[in-house]
């Protein structure tokens, strides 16, 4: 760590030097613009890099399917606004992987394709991204989802489950969404004040987002379990109702907590989660015990998953109300 003395010059002018080898590696000279960056009782400064494009280059040659899929979602997600891939030639089947792959990215299109390469474009302005309205929407699919699996499974309603499958992919768009503005804020102070959160408020969204997103999975599982299963037992039914009902006003008081900014309501709303989190651990026992008593073994082992599924659920809840009361806690 270096240290510097704040000189005052003519009078009302506050200066400070800069560490030349920082300098020299990042090529600062006289005359370059530097970027300063309040936050809070500290100040970030980096060179000025204005609306630089950052591009990247993929050679897509071994990769296909999913695996093209994955690597087209890496590269947005670590925050390229341009992204080059190249083959020679690129063949039908990998033009669309590459076009399923847009399809779940917020903003990332074709802009042009020759035999040799695809090139992706990130078009969306990152001051126009609320951070914030993806969080809520992730939290109104995921909870709506999990509702409806655990609904098409006690009513064997497999077109509403089919419905929930496809929804899963609207809250991976928002979750990626989220993760690529969140890595931005960490590689660039700039970002962060685009989107009008600090880096610590964008890290606490991003964590509040990845349990909303594993919750959208887990209803997605369950209404697979509903596709594979026929009619259950009414008591049963009724059980997973109530434990579902249990679980997601854990998920839902956690986001009022996070959401919330009063930090005394957010606390006692964050506190109550997590106890209740704990009752509803026990009711999971009760419930998988009426499960394994079942004469049908196949129909018990799928139900045992759907029991899991919603206790983890709720231990998600548990997790965002962990984050509420860090954001809630006072700065040190």
């Amino acid at each position: 760590m270096d240290t510097r003395k704040v000189q005052v010059t003519g009078g009302s002018t506050f200066t400070v030097s800069i560490p030349k080898g920082w300098a020299t590696d990042n090529g600062i000279e006289a005359g370059t613009e530097i970027s300063f960056h309040p936050e809070g009782e500290s100040m970030l400064l980096t060179p000025r890099q204005g609306d630089e494009t950052i591009e990247g280059r993929l050679d897509i040659t071994d990769l296909h399917g999913r695996d093209l899929t994955r690597a087209v979602v890496t590269m947005y997600v670590s925050g390229f606004d341009v992204i080059r891939l190249e083959t020679n030639p690129v063949s039908a089947e990998q033009r669309r992987s590459v076009r399923d792959a847009t399809q779940g990215l917020v903003g990332l299109e074709v802009v042009e394709e020759t035999g040799d390469h695809i090139i992706l474009q990130d078009l969306l302005d990152s001051g126009q991204l609320s951070v914030h309205s993806a969080v809520t929407r992730m939290r109104l699919i995921a909870t709506t989802m999990l509702a409806d699996a655990v609904t098409a499974l006690v009513e064997n309603d497999d077109s509403l489950a089919a419905d929930v499958i496809e929804r899963d992919d609207d809250v991976d768009r928002l979750w990626f969404m989220v993760s690529r503005v969140f890595r931005s804020t960490l590689r660039n102070p700039g970002a962060a004040a685009e989107i009008g959160l600090s880096r610590e408020a964008s890290f606490d969204y991003h964590s509040s987002a990845r349990q909303l997103e594993r919750i959208a999975d887990h209803s997605a599982k369950i209404a697979q379990i509903a596709l594979d299963l026929d009619e259950i037992p009414e008591d049963v039914g009724s059980s997973l109702s109530t434990l579902h009902e249990n679980a997601v006003a854990v998920v839902e008081q956690a986001m009022d907590a996070f959401l919330e900014d009063d930090s005394g309501r957010a606390t006692r709303l964050a506190n109550q989660a997590r106890e209740d989190v704990e009752a509803i651990d026990e009711q999971t026992r009760t419930v998988d015990d009426r499960i394994r008593s079942l004469d049908d073994a196949h129909q018990a082992q799928f139900l045992g998953l759907v029991v899991d599924s919603l206790s983890r659920t709720a231990d998600y809840g548990g997790n965002i109300a962990e984050t509420a009361l860090q954001k809630a806690a006072p700065r040190p």
